[in-house]
This record gives C-alpha cells, sequence and structure tokens, in this order.
C-alpha cells in the first residue's frame, strides 16, 4: 500500500531540510540563530619597505569577490609584470581551490596552505600573498593585501591617502558587514529572522550610498579609493548572483540611478574590466554552492 501523499511529502520536506542543515554547516558555520559566522584569516603578515619585483606571488580566483579587489589594484597600479599570478578554480567534489596544473607539488591550495603551516585546518582562501624568495605565506586577508599592494609596490596612483585614511575606514566599517559580508549573511542565513535582518541592512545601506553619490563621483569624493574597490566586487557580482541566488531580492543595482553609473565608471576604468568574468562568476557561484542551488543549473 503507497503511503499517503501528505506523510510522503512531510518525510521528504523534514530529510531535505535536515540534510540541507548539515551540509550548510559545512559550507558556511552559523550560530545558534542561524547566522552565517565568517571565520577569520590566519595569516597577516606585512611587508618591509619596498617590494622587489617578482618576490611576491598572488593566487587568486576570478569568481571570488574578496580576490578580485586584490587583482583590481594590481590592475590599476600596474604591477601586472611586477607581480606574477596564478589563478585557482573550485572544485566542487573537494570544495575548495584547486591548481590547473599542479604547483609547488600541490594540486589543492589546501596542501599549498599546510606546506606552510603543516597543522592548518581553517579554510584555504583567496586571495594569498606568498613571498617566493622567504618561501612562505606573507598575508591572506584581502583587506590588508591592497593595503599592501597600494603601499609597498611602485605606482604613483595612491588609492589610500593619509588625508582620506579617516574617512575610508568609516566607509569600510559600514560597508563590510552590511554589504560584502552582508550578502553572505543573507545567502547562508539559517533562518528567516537572520535573513530578513541580513537582508534589511544590505538595502538600508545601499539607500545611503545611492544618497551620497547623487552628489560625488567616488565614495570618499572625486578620487578613487581602497573603499571604492572593496564596494565594486560585491556591486559587480549583485544583480547576477546575490539578487536572485542569495535571495537579495528587494531591489537590483540595476535599480539604483546612481549606483548604476558608479559600477559602470569603475568598471570602465583602465585594466578593470579584463579583471572581471561575469560567466565564471555565474559558474562558480551556481555550480559550486550545490547547497543554495541542488540543480546546478546556471542561469542566462
Amino acid at each position: 500500500m503507497n503511503p499517503p501523499k501528505t506523510l510522503l511529502i512531510s518525510f521528504v520536506r523534514t530529510f531535505w531540510h535536515n540534510f540541507w542543515l548539515t551540509m550548510m554547516q559545512q559550507l558556511a558555520p552559523s550560530d545558534d540563530q542561524g547566522k552565517y559566522q565568517r571565520s577569520a584569516s590566519q595569516f597577516r603578515g606585512t611587508i618591509e619597505g619596498n617590494a622587489e619585483s617578482g618576490r611576491y606571488h598572488l593566487y587568486v580566483g576570478m569568481s571570488c569577490p574578496w580576490a578580485h579587489r586584490a587583482l583590481i589594484v594590481r590592475a590599476i597600479k600596474g604591477l601586472q609584470e611586477f607581480i606574477p599570478l596564478t589563478i585557482l578554480v573550485p572544485n566542487a567534489s573537494t570544495g575548495g581551490w584547486v591548481f590547473q596544473p599542479v604547483q609547488h607539488d600541490c594540486s589543492t591550495l589546501a596542501q599549498f596552505y599546510r606546506l606552510n603551516q603543516p597543522n592548518y585546518r581553517a579554510k584555504a582562501t583567496v586571495p594569498l600573498l606568498w613571498d617566493s624568495w622567504q618561501k612562505q605565506i606573507v598575508n591572506n586577508e584581502s583587506s590588508e593585501i591592497i593595503k599592501l599592494l597600494n603601499g609597498h609596490f611602485p605606482g604613483d596612483l595612491d588609492l589610500y591617502p593619509a588625508s582620506l585614511e579617516k574617512e575610508i575606514e568609516q566607509w569600510n566599517a559600514k560597508i563590510y558587514p552590511a554589504i560584502n559580508n552582508g550578502v553572505y549573511l543573507c545567502g547562508f542565513a539559517r533562518t528567516q529572522a537572520a535573513y530578513q535582518d541580513a537582508c534589511q541592512q544590505i538595502f538600508q545601506t545601499l539607500d545611503e550610498i545611492e544618497l551620497v553619490l547623487s552628489g560625488q563621483r567616488y565614495l570618499c569624493g572625486e578620487s578613487l579609493t581602497l573603499a571604492d574597490i572593496r564596494l565594486f566586487t560585491t556591486l559587480f557580482r549583485f544583480d547576477a548572483v546575490y539578487y536572485s541566488l542569495f535571495k537579495c531580492s528587494i531591489k537590483r543595482i540595476a535599480d539604483y540611478p546612481n549606483l548604476s553609473r558608479y559600477l559602470s565608471d569603475i568598471y570602465n576604468l583602465p585594466d578593470v574590466a579584463a579583471t572581471c568574468n561575469l560567466e565564471q562568476v555565474k559558474k562558480d557561484y551556481y555550480g559550486q554552492l550545490f547547497p543554495l542551488n541542488p540543480s546546478g543549473i546556471v542561469p542566462l
């Protein structure tokens, strides 16, 4: 005798929800309120004085917004020949970044991390700044790497001028929790309350920035700064990924005239477009984040 359809549906819903919670805990651990908890970066080294050409190597993934920050700074400061680059790709079966081809006798970024710290058990993340002379990881915190690239490598462009440091940091303190990390708090939320709180914070902050940009070109006036680059990489992915996959769906960036102009303005700066690969972004987010998109279908 077949079980009643309502019992079967109830069983499947309960099974799938519990299985989803287990997968999500592996992908994105949360607190007891269902709020995503991002782990802190473990390598926080610095560079003394001016960097030597070819000494430091940058490891990135094209779909990662945190790595994209470093890619943009490297590009607009003209450091392409000064800082070698390795692009890694995500692997759904291992849940991490992999080398193609193998480098340093490592096939995965996790193995590369453990070369530097054998007991390392945290996530192996990009971007990663590597000292190829000392054979050691310098830093894996994107907000610090872009300051290192700006301050210790050649180039006349200063994206973190002393006169704007306070204002830049005020924007960073607002944008990181509400937008940069906020989209992940929204997409990885386990409860309705956690989701709604994150979603509302995102759009309250976007509304505030939209108003500011009605009277000036960039966040700190007429000069591009690191604060703009930190915001740009999230805005670039917003309509194609975060709006739908992460349920950040109150508005699109396209619905904000000033933010749309701002996004286009930065995208069209010299060498920035070359760091942007929206098809790869969609492929990796929709194809790799199985708990959020079990079908693996990538939208057109």
